[in-house]
Parts: C-alpha cells; sequence; structure tokens
C-alpha cells in the first residue's frame, strides 16, 4: 500500500513541477503515472551505473555532478515517453531539482516509516 502511495504522490509532483517550470509537459494523471514509473526504474537501474562511472569528476566537484546526471535521467526519461515531454537539459536539470524538493514533501505526508 505504501509503496502504491509514494507512486501516485510522485506522479503529483511530476504535475506540479509540470504546472511550475514552462519547459516540462505532462498531458494528464496517466501520463504523470507512467512516468513516475519509469522515472523510479531508470533512477533504480541506470543511475547508480552512472554515478559509479563518474565517481572521479563527482569526487572532484564534491558531488554537484550528481545534480547533473539527475537532470540527464529526467531528461531522458522526457525524451522517450509520449506524454511527458521536457524541452531541454538545463530545464531538466531544474526539473530534476524540483521533482526531488516536491517529492520528499509529499513523501513526508505518509504515516509510518521516515522518508
Amino acid at each position: 500500500m505504501r509503496l502504491l502511495l509514494i507512486w501516485i504522490f510522485n506522479a503529483m509532483a511530476l504535475i506540479a513541477v509540470a504546472y511550475f517550470l514552462p519547459g516540462i509537459k505532462v498531458d494528464g494523471f496517466g501520463s504523470a503515472l507512467i512516468a513516475a514509473l519509469v522515472l523510479g526504474l531508470v533512477n533504480t537501474l541506470i543511475r547508480p551505473l552512472l554515478v559509479l562511472l563518474t565517481l572521479p569528476i563527482t569526487v572532484v566537484t564534491l558531488g554537484l555532478f550528481i545534480l547533473l546526471i539527475n537532470g540527464f535521467c529526467f531528461w531522458f526519461v522526457g525524451s522517450v515517453l509520449k506524454g511527458f515531454v521536457v524541452e531541454g537539459y538545463w530545464v531538466a536539470v531544474l526539473g530534476a531539482v524540483l521533482y526531488s524538493v516536491f517529492s520528499w514533501a509529499l513523501s513526508t505526508l505518509l504515516p509510518g516509516k521516515a522518508p
């Protein structure tokens, strides 16, 4: 049940990001649900590999390069899915930051374990 709520909250966070940033568009709640699912899969499967491969530059930049990796993952999902559009890389970086903040804020509303 908790996983389902997190998925719905992440979809709501995507809709909020699309509302605040003009370069990000979500067609509807169904598209947001699919995009949230694909973002979760990319962040689970591909992002750790990218972080590992770019570890030296991440260390040199004191971890700030991870923001660029997050933006790349966000942009990648936006370019793969039809109902979720990200119009540029720097919009994707800002969208990934806002998505993280909104997802965290919504996850604090969940009862039970801390996020």
